[in-house]
């Protein structure tokens, strides 16, 4: 079945979801997005993606001109006319076609756009073996030049960063921001547990602050593990007990081992696994439905 994509209030076949040239999102990185997730016909934590895309925009000066409600709307009718019960959305919205100019005010349209389709971020066996990063030289972005906590269209700062874990022949890589503190990976979150204690740094450490991260740190809560959002070094994920990463896209997944250092065992730990399990419970319950009765085009009034 071909892909529908949602584009400016149309729903159109893949081939014809195009922007112009002149959209500052691709000229400028000008724009905010989200990636969100289904599961069991469900979107996770739809609310929240919602509410960080808007605030997105506003740190941005992007005014969308559709309420959260609307938005809402087009995410699960995007995946009704795309067949997705689980799946990856991906929702854009850009400044809009504008001249070749910087000036957004030139831009008198904001283009907005949701794809719903499929993503395997990391293969099978990484979530049961865990996986290896180095730390790269690429600094994550200052909070008072880019915010790492606005989710905009421009991710060269991460993609650098990725090219160098590329380069050094791992999945994944640890940025640390300028004053030598870990921040995140070059697209998730990251945790470790030490004595028992879930570690992972604040959002002033200059980081995304994730959806998932935020869940896991609910769910941490109430299980009854404490938690602690602080600053910390390399030095600290050497010898934490465990580690692992966070993101819509990648879930949870084990870290073993950083810059050729083995941490913990060398295998995704007890608190990791408590953690995925319960993560990927919460995914059966949590969200809106897509299709009021499971298997039932008819009931989606789509016919």
């Amino acid at each position: 079945m071909d892909l529908v994509i949602y584009l400016n209030g149309k729903f159109v076949p893949e081939k014809e979801a195009v922007v112009s040239v002149f959209d500052h999102g691709l000229l400028y990185g000008d724009g905010v997005f989200e990636g969100i997730r289904a599961y069991h016909n469900r979107v996770f934590k739809l609310k929240e993606h919602i509410d960080r895309l808007y605030y997105s925009a506003h740190a941005i000066d992007l005014k969308i001109p559709l309420s959260k409600e609307e938005m809402e709307g087009v995410v699960l009718e995007t995946c009704r006319r795309s067949n997705v019960r689980d799946g990856y959305i991906r929702l854009v919205v850009t400044r809009g076609v504008g001249d070749l100019g910087l000036d957004p005010r030139k831009c008198p349209k904001p283009t907005i756009f949701c794809i719903a389709a499929s993503i395997q971020l990391y293969p099978e066996e990484l979530y049961k073996k865990g996986l290896e990063m180095v730390t790269v030289a690429t600094r994550r972005n200052l909070p008072e030049a880019c915010n790492p906590r606005v989710k905009s269209l421009n991710y060269l700062n991460n993609v650098c960063a990725r090219i160098e874990a590329n380069l050094a022949g791992v999945p994944e890589a640890v940025m640390l921001n300028q004053e030598g503190y870990v921040a995140e990976a070059t697209g998730d979150n990251i945790f470790i547990v030490k004595n028992k204690v879930l570690i992972t740094p604040p959002p002033s450490a200059g980081i995304l602050e994730g959806i998932t991260r935020n869940t896991v740190i609910e769910i941490a809560g109430q299980k009854g593990i404490r938690v602690v959002e602080k600053l910390f070094t390399r030095y600290d994920i050497y010898n934490a007990d465990e580690c692992f990463l966070t993101g819509t896209a990648a879930e949870i997944i084990p870290a073993v081992k950083l810059d050729g250092r083995t941490i913990g065992d060398g295998r995704p730990g007890r608190m990791t696994w408590e953690l995925i399990h319960a993560f990927r419970e919460l995914t059966k319950v949590d969200g809106p439905l897509i299709f009021q009765e499971e298997g039932s085009r008819a009931a989606s009034g789509l016919g």
